[in-house]
């Protein structure tokens, strides 16, 4: 065999051997590449060891993204925004553009519930779960000075640039609850200089990690925003692979069964039965109609 049939058929096992196609991340691997300051039901308190991975080309490591924070069934979620993170179309974004456009105080006020807040992003390495890989700590923009972010320049300030690899610092976050009972950071301090791993292994794949927040932090469907624009409840519909409003189908099922009530309410009052005059008498109308159904 030559040497370029070899190449040529090496080239085709390269490119269709599903082992090369990029794996769907589990729901569990997914968690894993979270890290969270936020404390877990029940706890008071807690203190976590986080070591910021340094940037690529002198960049700094925060990178700045926006996520609505919109009440969604019950509960609050934090959904991706795509204009602002990439520039293309996002309904809510676009809902909350026609409020400021209105003009009213209330619509104004409205279109508050449809601004992206502003987060940092920074790729990391939590002490505690080290086998979990990099993982990525997002956390919102304070307006008051007083938010996580506000906590770390301090330290960049009086130590230096502390995600070094090498010459970079751990940080020991300290959270608790406030009288709402929401997690806070209440301090962030850095422990002594240390290099970030011994093992030349784990600090290539830790330092050569390619990903970034947009493949961490999934973005909705265009359907799903569009039905939390209009403030209603997005669900997965397996017939039709994508999400929809359950508000809508409740709607439409609700207009079903009344439609499969009124068919039923109209076959049962149709009469089906043969006319007989009132003057015959009924026996005599079924012997001579040849019925095969009497009884003798």
């Amino acid at each position: 065999m030559s040497n370029s049939l070899d190449a040529i058929l090496s080239q085709y096992e390269n490119n269709t051997d599903n082992s090369s196609k990029k794996p769907k991340i589990s729901n569990e691997d997914r968690l894993k590449k979270y890290f969270t300051e936020k404390l877990q039901q029940g706890m008071k308190n807690a203190t976590r060891r986080f070591r910021i991975l340094p940037a690529k080309d002198g960049k700094s490591p925060f990178e700045e993204a926006y996520f609505y924070e919109r009440q969604v069934n019950g509960k609050y979620e934090k959904i991706y925004c795509n204009k602002l993170n990439d520039g293309e179309y996002c309904p809510i974004y676009e809902a909350k553009e026609a409020l400021m456009m209105e003009g009213s105080k209330k619509a104004k006020e409205m279109a508050k519930e449809y601004t992206p807040r502003k987060f940092y992003v920074v790729k990391g390495i939590d002490r505690d779960n080290e086998d979990h890989g990099v993982k990525f700590w997002r956390f919102k923009h304070n307006y008051t000075g007083n938010g996580v972010m506000d906590k770390l320049m301090p330290l960049f300030k009086l130590k230096g640039d502390i995600s070094d690899a090498r010459e970079g610092r751990d940080i020991i976050i300290t959270t608790t609850r406030n009288e709402k009972g929401w997690s806070v950071v209440t301090s962030i301090m850095c422990d002594d200089v240390s290099i970030l791993t011994e093992d030349s292994t784990q600090a290539n794949e830790w330092f050569n990690n390619e990903e970034t927040y947009k493949e961490v932090y999934s973005r909705k469907s265009p359907e799903y925003l569009e039905i939390v624009s209009k403030n209603m409840t997005p669900v997965w519909d397996s017939e039709q692979s994508k999400y929809v409003s359950e508000e809508d189908r409740e709607e439409k099922e609700t207009a079903d069964l009344s439609q499969e009530i009124s068919f039923l309410r109209q076959d049962t009052t149709t009469d089906t039965t043969p006319s007989v005059d009132s003057t015959d008498d009924v026996e005599t109308t079924s012997l001579e109609t040849g019925g095969d159904d009497l009884p003798f």
